[in-house]
């Protein structure tokens, strides 16, 4: 008997440490998801922080009043979105490089001004131009068609065709992804200009088109929002919008767009979306 009592007891301690693990297992496991659903919670908390920004960028754009209208010229203007702090910039894109309206001087000086060396800028601006023309004559000043890329392992070979997005210029031979970097934010293809507009356009920009950069953006700055908006209007239509939301914790959401106003594709709709990249930013 006694040696049976003592079997139960071990047995009962056996489930009570069974039951005290189970419930410990559960406790850690709610704690986790927990903190999982906060994370998550926040997460989205930031993208439409970052969304409602674009959206408030477009209102601003499309106002009457040159006092309240924000400019497509690439300047930061801070908003808050609740408790969320907004940094936003708009960019016309007509004051960005055509990859598929420019010449290969053009892209080969914006090479140059975002970092290039002079011979890789003329080689890599000569790609550029032999990707999207139609014939499979070398550029004379450097460039590469289908028997480059195959010498370099490419069996895609030159496109012979206009681009269909910036990324796509990552395939032209020559192109490096610090290259692409550096230049990816001031090239367009959705301007069709030959030459880029210099009342949006940055410093590498203008620098490229052969323009002094500073005393430009300076007058930009001395002449304020209020003249410059009833000088210039609100742009083309067209405009690449960057919204970074930082919420009070530490975490950020960070979008990037391409925009035409002037009513969307699907009806009820205030505009088109011709890219869109979000995500969460680092800190």
């Amino acid at each position: 008997m006694r040696s049976h009592r003592g079997a139960a007891l071990l047995l009962v301690l056996w489930l009570i440490t069974l039951l005290a693990a189970l419930v410990g297992a559960f406790a850690l496991t709610a704690r986790i998801e927990q903190q999982q659903g906060r994370v998550l919670y926040r997460g989205v908390a930031a993208d439409q922080a970052a969304r409602a920004g674009l959206e408030y960028a477009l209102t601003r754009l499309a106002m009457d009043d040159p006092a309240l209208q924000w400019q497509p010229d690439g300047r930061p203007y801070a908003w808050r979105f609740h408790d969320v702090a907004v940094d936003v910039r708009i960019v016309d894109e007509t004051g960005k490089v055509d990859l598929n309206a420019a010449d290969g001087t053009l892209i080969a000086a914006l090479l140059q001004a975002t970092g290039a060396e002079p011979d890789v800028a003329l080689q890599v601006a000569g790609a550029i131009v032999d990707w999207r023309d139609g014939d499979d004559f070398v550029q004379i000043t450097g460039g590469a068609e289908a028997a480059d890329y195959a010498s370099a392992g490419r069996p895609y070979g030159a496109k012979n065709a206009p681009f269909e997005s910036v990324a796509e210029v990552e395939q032209v031979l020559g192109m490096t992804p610090a290259l692409f970097e550096a230049v990816s934010s001031y090239l367009t293809i959705y301007s069709r200009l030959p030459s880029p507009d210099p009342q949006f356009a940055a410093a590498p920009v203008l620098q490229a088109t052969g323009v002094e950069a500073d005393p430009i953006l300076a007058a930009r700055e001395a002449v304020g929002a209020q003249l410059m908006g009833a000088l210039l209007g609100s742009g083309s239509g067209t405009y690449s919008i960057e919204s970074l939301a930082r919420l009070p914790e530490g975490r950020s959401a960070r979008l990037r767009a391409v925009i035409r106003t002037g009513g969307g594709a699907v009806p009820g709709t205030a505009y088109s979306v011709l890219r869109w990249e979000e995500g969460a930013s680092p800190r």
